[in-house]
């Protein structure tokens, strides 16, 4: 277990969100005014808890959508967007043949898009659970010696398969990884320790 705590949350909506279709890996689907808002809300809550200017070392996937949701947060806590470290191993799930089409599209073609726990299914072509652990752990053992706590700004899937590994959670039955509960766009939860607890539940509406 890693010394300090992490903040991980999930982006804001985004403009794929709120026309519901698959985004994935995509790296420049931009954030709505929902997701701007949602993303203050994440930016209070941080800093009614850690106070102004905290000792946070930043990260965020490269997408887009989480640097931006990053910006409105650091302003909040008045730290430094700039001085963030940015990793694709915090991306989003790829998918493959699936991605930037609409969940309504898929689902009238009879494809399996939405298993019954809520979880996507892996698309064609795209990435599987377990691949996606062995990144977000990759990525976990390089960073381990960061000093003190951390916030790291990321995605519903990935985010889940994250925080599963990091508080051990047993594997899934049908995907293969552990993985945590989801959460809507806009929440943030803190892992100290192995143990999980939710700092702000966003109000997002993406299904997973």
């Amino acid at each position: 277990m890693r010394k300090g705590r992490d903040f991980i949350a999930r982006h804001g909506e985004t403009v794929f969100n709120a026309a519901r279709r698959l985004q994935g890996e995509h790296l420049h689907t931009p954030l709505t005014r929902a997701g701007f808002a949602q993303a203050d809300e994440m930016g209070q809550a941080l800093a009614a808890l850690l106070g102004r200017a905290p000792a946070l070392t930043l990260w965020a996937s490269d997408t887009g959508r989480a640097l931006q949701t990053l910006a409105v947060i650091a302003e909040h806590l008045e730290l430094d967007w700039h001085a963030a470290r940015h990793d694709p191993r915090l991306t989003e799930i790829g998918m493959g043949s699936w991605g930037g089409r609409y969940y309504a599209e898929l689902v009238a073609g009879e494809l399996p898009v939405i298993a019954a726990t809520g979880l996507l299914h892996p698309a064609p072509g795209g990435e599987t659970y377990p691949e996606i652990a062995a990144r977000v752990s990759a990525w976990l053992a390089d960073t381990h010696d960061d000093p003190g706590d951390r916030l790291i700004i990321m995605h519903g899937i990935s985010s889940r398969v994250l925080r599963g590994v990091m508080t051990g959670r047993d594997v899934h039955p049908e995907f293969a990884a552990p993985i945590s509960l989801g959460l809507p766009q806009g929440s943030v939860v803190m892992i100290e320790g192995g143990e999980e607890t939710v700092v702000h539940l966003g109000s997002g509406r993406a299904p997973t």
